[in-house]
């Protein structure tokens, strides 16, 4: 059984399946679907929680274990289990297809996987898992969508907000669902219930004190390599998420891949910051990274990027916050030794 992200409130509502699977790289939906996952079963007597992170050498058995296991405390067991690669391997997929063939109605099992492609989808495990249980797979939300996802979220929280204002803060998130959620809120708790028009996000962007991942970006393609790395450290000081920062160095360098290939193709400058609409505040850092990279070096810094994410992701060793400072760097034009 296959459902979208908006129709599982509905679901939950109605009862919960055995087996849950949540993937998709989009990191606020994903959450919240695993949250409301957790939220039901727990209302549903499912008040024992085991967490199983699938890294490499992971034991299997570790699953049919936590299955069979009873607890002294509770009835009902929900089983959490992390597989942020999506890819169980062969002892994985068999683990998954025996414990779909017969799933115990006294545990429920979540499962939380990054983005699943065609040939994962395709295979015995993902199958099975579809068959027995729930599958929803999160999709980012577009660009042109995401100012009516800017209004929505406010309306839930008893709010409004100017349809230029929405637009301006779709502009500065370029797409990360958690750091326009975050936004939200902190504009909520600036002005409370009410409206919210361009001025008060303007004011908000301006004065916010913390260090936050869109400095980092202009920063690093300012090529200030000395506050790069400062900028980096508070990030990682306030408990931002690695996954969170890759994502969105990850976007910005494709973004300039595409910028700097149109501009060796011959565009002007002007009119290809237009097509990407990138607001004036923005377009002095934007314009540096292009003049600092050619459209070739952008690509090799695209490529990087993706090996710090497979880090993240435990699909490769390494240090995800050397490997994050490194990139911002390169980023910045800082030559590494």
């Amino acid at each position: 059984m296959r459902l979208r992200f908006d129709q599982l409130d509905s679901h939950l509502q109605h009862g919960l399946q055995s087996i849950y699977l949540i993937s998709g790289d989009e990191p606020l939906q994903s959450m919240e679907a695993a949250d409301g996952v957790r939220a039901a079963a727990r209302e549903q007597g499912f008040t024992e929680r085991d967490v199983l992170d699938v890294a490499a050498g992971f034991d299997w058995s570790q699953l049919s274990s936590a299955s069979d296991t009873m607890s002294l405390f509770a009835e009902r067991k929900l089983i959490d289990l992390r597989l942020p690669s999506g890819k169980p391997g062969t002892e994985g997929s068999r683990a998954l297809v025996e414990y779909c063939a017969n799933p115990s109605a006294d545990n429920l099992l979540l499962i939380s996987s990054g983005k699943l492609d065609k040939s994962q989808q395709n295979s015995k495990w993902f199958k099975a898992l579809e068959a027995a249980g729930v599958v929803l797979q999160v999709w980012p939300v577009e660009s042109r969508e995401l100012p009516g996802w800017i209004r929505q979220r406010m309306q839930l929280k008893g709010c409004s907000i100017d349809s230029d204002a929405a637009q301006l803060l779709a502009d500065r998130v370029e797409g990360n669902l958690l750091a326009a959620a975050q936004e939200l809120e902190k504009l909520v708790l600036l002005h409370g219930e009410g409206n919210i028009n361009i001025e008060m996000v303007e004011d908000a962007v301006a004065n916010s004190s913390r260090f936050d991942i869109f400095e980092l970006v202009d920063t690093a393609l300012s090529g200030d390599g000395v506050r790069t790395s400062r900028i980096i450290d508070g990030l990682r000081g306030e408990g931002i998420a690695a996954a969170q920062l890759s994502w969105a160095l990850v976007r910005e360098i494709r973004t300039l891949a595409a910028m700097a290939a149109a501009v060796a193709a011959g565009d002007p400058v002007d009119a290809v910051l237009r097509q990407y609409r990138v607001w004036q505040k923005r377009q002095a850092p934007v314009r540096a990274g292009l003049l600092r990279h050619n459209a070739g070096r952008w690509q090799q810094l695209l490529k990087r990027a993706g090996r710090v994410d497979r880090i993240i992701k435990g699909a490769e060793s390494g240090n995800p916050w050397d490997e994050l400072l490194q990139l911002s760097l390169m980023m910045a034009g800082i030559r590494l030794v």
